[in-house]
């Protein structure tokens, strides 16, 4: 399958979003049917991955590589010529079993330039090797040990920000949830992009756009169910933490930003999510993206959908 799936990802990474006539709409309908095939190969889907995020032009001097909390890799981007005005504690996506920081290296290399900021992108561990909570729990602890000593960072505490996407957007809500509940830090604000917070994606879901978007948009459903087994034991589907709609209490929360994908199937959760962090008395802000698939982040700063989000992003940490 490797040359189908080579093929799928080059087509994600520059082409889709761009592109909804008769033909480009066949060609994800396809797409989505090889994408199935990937759960079932997580590691290769984590070297494909690997090989495709890693930026055309690197810039070295604007990498560090070190360890934080308890001796969890993290990997430091600087915007080049100014001085970071903050950092952005970074959860990458791939459902919990794949990305890391070679994937996502282009998008927070591009990520540091326009924010003007550091990005902190985290290297947690993965599942099935190491199901939940072993995410959660290294993104909780880098995280901690930013707030908790920013000081040995050379920063303050309300300087840093928490983002992610998909699954690691899902990460970013559960670590405010918990630091919340234990009261060890709270974080300045947090960024959600497409997140993933519910725990059944099956047809007993009650979001109308897992059914709607759920077949021919790249991200389906079926693989939603596999990247949920593979990183939920079944004795803990119901953790607030796993699902954080399920939370029956998101007050004191830190001001949200949220962006939802218009052919996403996690639309309409991270919509829901956004309306009960609201009426818990949260600041809010939640924007649909439109013609966007599950993803789009990753794509060019070119792109108009991406450009659009990075200004509303910048806007968004100009006024915190």
């Amino acid at each position: 399958h490797s040359p189908a799936l080579m093929l799928y990802y080059k087509f994600r990474k520059e082409v889709f979003f761009l592109l909804f006539e008769e033909i480009a709409f066949d060609v994800l309908s396809a797409a989505s049917q090889v994408a199935n095939q990937l759960t079932d190969h997580y590691l290769l889907e984590r070297r494909l991955k690997a090989a495709l995020g890693r930026p055309a032009i690197f810039h070295p001097n604007r990498w560090r590589n070190l360890t934080a909390g308890n001796g969890v890799p993290i990997h430091l981007f600087f915007p080049q010529d100014v001085a970071p005005s903050g950092v952005l504690l970074f959860f990458h996506g791939g459902g919990w079993t794949s990305g890391g920081t070679e994937s996502y290296a282009r998008v927070c290399q591009v990520m540091a330039q326009i924010t003007r900021r550091c990005v902190v992108s985290v290297d947690y561990r993965l599942a099935p090797e190491h199901p939940f909570p072993a995410g959660l729990d290294d993104c909780y602890s880098v995280t901690e040990s930013f707030y908790t000593h920013p000081s040995r960072w050379g920063i303050r505490g309300q300087d840093i920000v928490l983002i992610g996407d998909s699954a690691g957007a899902n990460l970013c809500a559960a670590v405010t949830l918990r630091a919340r509940d234990t009261g060890d830090f709270l974080p300045t604000a947090q960024i959600l992009l497409y997140p993933a917070l519910w725990n059944d994606y099956s047809e007993n879901s009650p979001f109308p756009s897992l059914r709607e978007n759920g077949q021919n948009y790249l991200l389906t459903a079926r693989r939603l169910q596999d990247y949920m087994s593979y990183y939920a034991p079944q004795e803990e589907k119901n953790n607030p933490y796993v699902a954080p709609l399920l939370c029956r209490d998101l007050s004191r929360q830190p001001p949200t930003l949220l962006f939802s994908a218009e052919h996403d199937p996690l639309r309409d959760e991270g919509e829901t999510y956004a309306a009960a962090l609201r009426r818990a008395g949260n600041q809010v802000e939640c924007f649909r993206v439109p013609n966007a698939l599950h993803g789009y982040f990753s794509l060019s700063p070119r792109v108009p959908i991406v450009r659009m989000t990075y200004g509303r992003i910048n806007r968004f940490l100009k006024n915190l």
